[in-house]
């Protein structure tokens, strides 16, 4: 067995998009990674194929932003119709959205996956070893090692002081950790069929869900010139009917997809599911992305969900390893993903049990009940999810809206006030500094920072504590500012000197 001459920080099992995210934020902390990936090359198709807003602005603070617009579209919007063609549903989404970016981008993922490996191959902290299988991990009360094997059989030892799986839907990591899924049981079947076109064409909105008892179809942007269909499968049809190239073109026919038209990329049958993990850490072992959760992809929210968990994570990691908090900061790690995404989930499956209607009688039934309750007008996407546990004051959660101080957040706590500077104390503004926490006061009449301003006044506050995750810890009103900062130090566990 040959074992890495230098440990790391954090070994990384996976560098699908969660995989790269969470290296990228690690190494731009100063932590040493070793990131182990099986695959020798970048997976050539795509899976997910969007990304919202709240998600770009969290791969900017990965260190990608400037090279977002170059592999992504953004999107109109995205309709629910019915089988008589009527819009049941309809979120238009705005190019400057509530987060700094346009509320939905379609991508190719493998652009995206080449993207995140050049900024990974520009940290200096990073190793990304490709061709490595983890056959077992080994960890005691102070360090973690990953085994691995390459394809010539050989085993190599990579000793960490922290281990996270980001290895997808069928984790090693997770099944050598033995931590059992939750399933709710929540599964369909469908076509999925990626085609790139011959000529550029519009669709208008971008995204379409058509609602159809006939044959549910969902129509989304996958990137420049490419288009993605899936087609469900019905009740009494197998999957082997639906699963050869003469039935997806047969299907995209219809909408005017032939091969005259666009080169078929791909086409299978997959499965949805709806899962997630029971523990999300044990130990020194740790997991993100798929390999802690499942959802069905009505609301794209898949891939978004495992750059958030890393998101979450990283900067965590970074202050323990730091000794600048307490290690039962990580615990909230759990707390707060494993809610934020059994509630994505859920979300999903409560549309797929809308979507997924093949009785015309019940479908009907549907598009009445939905038409007689507001459907049909356009609306703007929901915001952020908001954290509802964890390291958060009440009243915290929230993500806060896109601003110029995005920079300073993403590299620490950010406290953001329009009290004058001695309204800190010395000993909180000194404890701030130490963990890398940055002040920023605002001038209430200083319109180029509106966005916070109108998120303090909204609030009736003075300042507001955002985590590195853009996640607010929590608002404080005029004369509690301290008292804000100093509640963050104690709960984090960071030392206060004496006196």
């Amino acid at each position: 067995m040959v074992t890495s001459p230098s440990p790391a920080d954090v070994v990384v099992v996976g560098c699908g998009p969660s995989g790269a995210v969470l290296a990228s934020l690690l190494a731009r902390r100063g932590r040493r990674v070793t990131v182990l990936e099986r695959h020798r090359e970048v997976f050539g198709l795509p899976r997910a194929t969007s990304f919202d807003g709240e998600t770009a602005r969290l791969l900017a603070a990965a260190g990608v932003g400037a090279g977002l617009s170059e592999i992504s579209v953004p999107a109109t919007g995205y309709q629910w119709r019915g089988a008589d063609r009527k819009v049941l549903l309809d979120i238009t989404f705005a190019e400057d959205g509530r987060y700094g970016w346009p509320d939905a981008n379609t991508m190719h993922q493998p652009a995206l996956e080449r993207l995140l490996g050049a900024a990974l191959a520009a940290e200096a902290g990073v190793e990304v070893r490709r061709g490595l299988s983890v056959i077992d991990i080994r960890q005691t009360e102070d360090d973690v090692t990953a085994i691995a094997e390459d394809d010539t059989g050989a085993t190599h030892a990579f000793p960490a002081d922290w281990l996270v799986g980001c290895d997808g839907a069928n984790s090693v990591v997770r099944e050598l950790s033995a931590v059992p899924m939750t399933d709710l049981g929540f599964s369909f079947e469908w076509l999925l069929c990626d085609v790139e076109l011959h000529e550029a064409r519009e669709f208008v909105p971008t995204n379409v869900q058509l609602c159809d008892p006939a044959r549910p179809t969902t129509l989304v942007g996958s990137g420049r010139d490419r288009r993605r269909w899936e087609f469900m499968c019905l009740p009494g049809e197998s999957a082997a009917e639906l699963d050869n190239v003469d039935t997806a073109w047969r299907l995209l026919a219809p909408h005017g997809i032939t091969p005259e038209t666009a080169k078929l990329l791909r086409s299978g049958v997959y499965r949805s599911h709806a899962r997630w993990a029971q523990q999300w850490r044990r130990g020194r072992v740790f997991l993100a992305g798929d390999a802690a959760h499942l959802m069905p992809p009505f609301a794209g929210q898949g891939m978004c969900s495992g750059i958030r968990d890393v998101s979450n994570l990283a900067w965590k990691l970074d202050m323990a390893l730091g000794g600048r908090a307490d290690e039962r900061l990580l615990d909230t790690y759990t707390v707060e993903r494993r809610a934020h995404t059994k509630a994505a989930v859920l979300a999903s499956v409560r549309l797929g049990r809308v979507i997924c209607v093949t009785d015309p009688a019940a479908a009907a039934d549907r598009d009445a009940s939905i038409l007689a309750n507001g459907g049909g007008r356009p609306t703007p996407p929901p915001e952020a999810t908001p954290l509802t546990a964890g390291l958060l004051r009440p009243g915290g959660g929230d993500v806060i809206p896109g601003g110029r101080h995005d920079a300073l957040i993403a590299a620490g706590f950010l406290l953001i006030t329009t009290e004058p500077p001695e309204a800190l104390g010395d000993i909180e503004r000194a404890l701030l500094s130490g963990l890398g926490a940055a002040v920023v006061h605002l001038d209430p009449e200083d319109r180029t920072d509106s966005g916070y301003l109108d998120y303090l006044r909204d609030r009736s506050a003075a300042s507001v504590l955002v985590r590195p995750d853009y996640h607010v810890y929590g608002t404080a009103v005029a004369g509690a500012t301290a008292a804000l900062a100093g509640g963050l130090l104690d709960r984090i566990g960071a030392h206060r000197p004496s006196g």
